[in-house]
């Protein structure tokens, strides 16, 4: 069962680059209404919480990794950016989980166990993934239809 949470993070850190690799250049920089965050602001988001719990839980993982913070309040950080660091911190938290699973099943800062751990992970990248969905749609720039049918087929993701 316990490899199963790791392979079940896996396939949901691929979606989530699956997702980022169907999109345009110029999606990225699609903002909800008024001050929203970009596109772009949430996946870089996704991969800073990433490390705000790496670093708080097993900060020894956070050798390469980088917080992705815009150059300045006008510019985007770039979708091959995006995407390494949804990569490379989505593997760090892999390494997290099998950690924690190999010492009981404890995230060093996080109650009450690491199967919480993942789902509190996957429903905060999700709830994000819904607002990029929200954004894009609003800009008139939806995601395919393919791509979104492709995020529910986690058997061959």
């Amino acid at each position: 069962m316990d490899g199963q949470i790791v392979e079940a993070w896996e396939i949901h850190n691929r979606i989530q680059v699956y997702v980022l690799e169907s999109l345009q250049d110029e999606a990225l920089i699609c903002a909800s209404q008024g001050r929203g965050r970009t596109v772009a602001d949430h996946f870089a988001h996704i991969h800073n919480v990433r490390l705000m719990w790496i670093t708080a839980s097993a900060p020894d993982l956070m050798a390469g990794l980088n917080k992705l913070d815009k150059p300045d309040k006008n510019a985007s950080v770039s979708k091959q950016t995006l995407l390494q660091s949804l990569i490379d911190s989505g593997a760090a938290i892999s390494s997290l989980v099998k950690a924690s699973i190999a010492v009981g099943g404890t995230v060093k800062g996080f109650k009450p166990n690491v199967a919480a751990f993942f789902g509190y992970m996957v429903s905060h990248e999700s709830y994000h993934q819904g607002k990029i969905d929200l954004i894009l749609r609003q800009a008139g720039q939806p995601i395919d239809d393919k791509i979104h049918y492709g995020m529910w087929e986690w058997g061959k993701r």
